[in-house]
């Protein structure tokens, strides 16, 4: 194990596997850590991050909660972000201990987050392999940057799938052209050339009933493949893998896999 010499603190494998997620993540609240690292109580866990944040292997701040409260929020800091070899582009620049209020890129990023949580650790019936962020578009020629693309595997089937989290900000324009470029990006062979799979799903979360009417009757005017639509709620009460996505045509709810 290795040691932080200022603090005297053992950093646990567990510990770096939570730090490999936050750069994926960018941020975590304390029920997503105990996910995560599988610890058995919140207790347990909030001990721990307090432990991590004293000895400067965490930044820490604060969000508004649904009672009223304070909830807290963990990132990387530098000295962690060094432990697992990463640069500094997974690190959230905020005052330490500050409160954020009415931040887009955080509600963003706590809704993917949340779908994050859901494939990786807390899979029903398949494996969550894969997982790659995008910071940059997917290529010269298509100019498109998703939320995230993942694969999850079902015995020896691969779903290759990309992520869109939909927080009702972007206009129709915007969205017909996501559209072209999924398209172009199935039907190019540039899917098949970057990633090494025939064929991919996109899943779009999206933050009410109306607004995924809204975008699937977007995507319907051009395509009834590749897209699969849920809302936020529907995500969070029942999981991915439940049948609660709809096509871009017809009523019924399916199964991702």
């Amino acid at each position: 194990m290795t040691t932080t010499h200022d603090a005297g603190t053992f950093v646990t494998p567990r510990d770096l596997d939570l730090f490999r997620t936050l750069v994926i993540t960018r941020v975590l609240d304390v029920d997503q850590v105990t996910a995560v690292c599988r610890f058995q109580s919140v207790r347990r866990t909030n001990r721990r991050l307090l432990k991590l944040v004293r000895a400067g292997l965490l930044r820490r701040w604060f969000i508004g909660s649904p009672d009223g409260g304070a909830k807290a929020l963990y990132g990387l800091s530098p000295q962690s972000n060094g432990l697992i070899g990463e640069t500094n582009r997974a690190l959230v620049h905020w005052k330490r201990d500050a409160i954020i209020t009415g931040n887009l890129f955080l509600a963003h990023q706590q809704a993917v987050n949340e779908f994050f949580i859901q494939a990786r650790f807390r899979p029903s019936g398949f494996v969550c392999e894969q997982w790659r962020n995008f910071r940059e578009p997917i290529s010269a020629s298509i100019p498109l940057m998703p939320d995230a693309y993942f694969e999850v595997r079902r015995g020896s089937t691969v779903f290759p799938m990309f992520l869109e989290v939909d927080l009702g900000t972007e206009t129709s324009k915007v969205w017909r052209r996501k559209v072209e470029f999924y398209l172009k990006l199935a039907l190019s062979g540039e899917f098949e050339r970057m990633f090494h799979e025939m064929r991919f799903q996109v899943v779009v979360v999206l933050p009410s009933i109306r607004r995924l009417d809204a975008i699937r009757a977007v995507i319907a005017k051009r395509t009834e493949k590749l897209f699969w639509l849920s809302s936020q709620d529907q995500v969070r009460s029942a999981g991915i893998t439940a049948p609660i996505w709809l096509r871009p045509v017809g009523p019924t709810k399916v199964a991702l896999v």
